[in-house]
């Protein structure tokens, strides 16, 4: 893989996964320093799907993770792509 993106986004997740379930799943793949899922399991909003960003220590994980798309997770079968992480910008004094 060229990217060197160390986060995947993860679409079509069913509304009864948990982040913890999610954890689970991609902590086989590397190791997480991160994992958010959106809404959040204590969301009192009802839901259809839901999206996971997952960040990885190594970016090699992303590569593998990739393999598990199409994967049926509880209900759905899971779409798992590479996110490019967004840079900030260096702040400019201005004179």
């Amino acid at each position: 893989m060229n990217s060197s993106t160390h986060v995947i986004q993860v679409t079509n997740v069913s509304p009864s996964t948990t982040s913890e379930q999610m954890r689970t799943l991609f902590g086989f793949l590397g190791t997480i320093e991160e994992l958010k899922l959106f809404p959040p399991d204590d969301s009192p909003l009802p839901v259809t799907s839901r999206v996971c960003f997952v960040k990885f220590l190594e970016a090699e994980s992303v590569g593998v993770s990739q393999h598990l798309t199409n994967t049926v997770f509880v209900d759905r079968a899971l779409i798992v792509v590479p996110f490019a992480e967004a840079k900030q910008p260096a702040r400019v004094a201005c004179s």
